[in-house]
């Protein structure tokens, strides 16, 4: 079934995947014109281009993309429709799967022509029909009805309480969604009480367009503006035909980002607030933009099951009206059940919390603000008109779970524009920030060591992509570094290897790890003078380094023989009675202390003691 759309590709895969409850669209990034066509469009490239039309997909704004109905492949319409009006298609199927198909029943057909009126009718979409897709905005309440789910009983917290300290100090923070009641003491600035959807419209610009989604399909409804959809959000809800939602309007660079400013956690966790370059963001720069959202449902509403891009965290304020989250828990097995539904044909007929242990449900009123902490799946349902202002961002306490997230995302192919932007070069920010950070001294809590070592294994795979890969994949490993702050990717990746497990105090200075964090070898005594392992990497040497050796001890024990050698791995053995055999026991002590002064207030001391024993029994 071939389904064409202009600047996304939803069918096939959950198209709330991102933002508050949908990813970011093409407008999450702004592109430099200096920019070549290769790094610009290489998250949009499809089976089909080639360099002339990818040099034509330079300057589009609305691309068309049309995806195969046998194998679900999507590709530009300029690529493969040999010029042909993509909105006359019907089914639609790719050359490939043309040429093998055996059965014989496979056939590009075309829409019948509409018929003029000047009456109003509701459309039905054939394309869902087709696809076995029930149309009705009411199927979601229908497929949970009779459902066991349970209220919440996560923690509501004062405004005050949420923040960096908060983070530090719980080791439940960030672990589980919370609910501030009022927003007093959060840092967090909103528009007055009595801003509405009109004053959206104002401050954003009536005439620019916006994307909307047909609850019904869950696909995107081409074609509104800004004001179009204020107008439709004023009516009346029995003057509605159709039920629609905005989840994705990104708002960064308007008059309406002036009045927005996230919570005080938000500011202090996120990766792109805190790691991008300042000299890089803003107008005419590319960097992610998903901190800003306003999202607009009318009721009757529906956003279905989904997990925010790569795993994000939200902040999510209710401005007016009501919404009701439906939460399943991130575990392994719900994750595995996520990843079984997610962009498969159960996905329109199957009730994800039949698959999952259990389902949750919290109802936000206006003035509530929640925080959705890394990869927790929900759902959403707007019971009245509602305007929600939120965000995602990516933080250093969960990156373990932010990479599976991303992976799923990966393996369920879900499309580069649905995805966070710019991923893997802000993860090669992070990575640099936090080697100089440990590089003087300025060593992070454990529970951000611990969620660090799932950072360095993701870089270290981006090395030996680099390294190892094939040409294409060291192409794109390549452009991912940012090269204004990484100099030399895999000398980064491997010395914050190093300096992560320094810090976790899981190795000297004489020991280096083999695959980097996370992989724990039998360990190897290097002789100092050996090069390091890492290569294009050095760690600091010791200023002083003084080895005693002590003098040869000999003593007479009574112990029996143990014939068991890896009874010996025990250190200390007892001395047995006088009538076991006499057993003569000769050491010797080593020891050696390292010094080094690492800055203007910082030495670090090490002392290493070796003592080798030799056990010999007499006849």
């Amino acid at each position: 079934m071939a389904s064409g759309r202009r600047s996304t590709r939803l069918n096939g895969h959950n198209p709330t995947e991102g933002s508050p409850e949908n990813d970011a669209t093409k407008d999450q990034i702004e592109t430099t014109n200096n920019e070549s066509p290769e790094t610009k469009l290489a998250d949009d490239r499809c089976p089909a281009c080639t360099p002339a039309t990818i040099a034509q997909l330079d300057d589009e704004v609305n691309e068309q993309w049309a995806m195969c109905g046998a194998c679900k492949v999507w590709y530009h319409w300029r690529c493969t429709g040999e010029g042909v009006d993509l909105d006359t298609i019907d089914k639609w199927f790719c050359k490939t799967c043309l040429t093998t198909d055996t059965t014989g029943k496979r056939a590009i057909t075309f829409r019948a022509p509409a018929r003029k009126s000047d009456r109003k009718r509701t459309t039905k979409n054939y394309a869902n029909i087709e696809a076995g897709v029930n149309s009705d905005p009411k199927r979601f309440l229908n497929m949970m009805e009779g459902k066991e789910i349970k209220d919440d009983s996560f923690r509501r917290m004062e405004g005050s309480q949420v923040g960096l300290e908060w983070a530090e100090e719980n080791e439940s923070a960030m672990k589980e969604p919370i609910v501030i009641e009022s927003p007093e003491g959060l840092g967090m600035n909103m528009p007055d009480e009595n801003f509405t959807v009109d004053d959206v419209g104002l401050l954003v610009g009536e005439k620019n367009p916006i994307e909307v989604i047909d609850v019904a399909s869950q696909a995107n409804a081409p074609g509104w503006t800004v004001g179009q959809w204020v107008e439709y959000y004023n009516l009346e809800p029995h003057q509605r035909d159709k039920i629609f939602n905005v989840i994705s309007l990104e708002i960064s660079g308007t008059l309406l980002a002036d009045r927005i400013l996230p919570p005080r956690l938000v500011r202090e966790l996120d990766w792109v607030e805190n790691f991008w370059p300042s000299t890089r963001k803003g107008k005419g720069h590319t960097y992610p933009k998903v901190q800003l959202y306003c999202l607009m449902g009318v009721q009757g509403a529906w956003t279905d099951w989904h997990i925010d891009f790569a795993g994000s965290s939200v902040y999510y304020h209710i401005m007016h009206g009501s919404k009701i989250f439906y939460f399943i828990k991130p575990t392994p097995a719900n994750l595995a059940a996520y990843e079984r539904w997610s962009g498969t044909e159960i996905q329109y007929n199957t009730w994800l919390g039949d698959l999952v242990d259990e389902v949750v449900k919290v109802t936000l009123t206006a003035g509530n603000t929640m925080i959705i902490p890394t990869g927790w799946i929900h759902a959403v349902y707007t019971p009245q008109d509602t305007l929600v202002f939120g965000g995602n961002f990516l933080h250093s306490y969960d990156i373990p779970t932010q990479l599976k997230v991303r992976d799923i995302e990966i393996r369920t192919q879900v499309p580069k524009k649905f995805r966070f932007p710019m991923f893997t070069k802000l993860v090669w920010y992070v990575g640099d920030k936090y080697m100089k950070d440990l590089k003087s001294g300025n060593v992070p809590s454990f529970r951000i060591l611990d969620s660090l070592a799932a950072l360095v294994d993701f870089l270290l795979s981006e090395t030996r992509a680099l390294e190892r890969g094939s040409v294409q994949a060291k192409k794109e490993a390549k452009e991912q570094i940012p090269h204004d702050r990484v100099k030399d990717g895999p000398a980064l990746a491997r010395e914050l290897a190093w300096r992560l497990r320094h810090a976790s105090g899981n190795v000297s200075d004489d020991d280096y790890a083999q695959n980097g964090v996370g992989h724990m070898h039998k360990r190897k005594r290097m002789r100092s003078d050996s090069p390091p392992k890492f290569r294009n990497f050095r760690p600091k040497g010791w200023d002083t380094v003084l080895e005693r050796k002590a003098e040869l001890d000999s003593k007479t024990l009574h112990l029996g023989k143990n014939e068991e050698i890896n009874k010996w791995i025990e250190w200390d053995n007892n001395q047995g009675s006088e009538t076991e055999p006499a057993v003569e026991v000769s050491s010797r002590k080593n020891v050696i202390t390292k010094v080094r002064r690492k800055a203007e207030n910082i030495v670090e001391r090490e002392r290493i003691e070796r003592i080798v024993e030799v056990w010999t029994w007499k006849d």
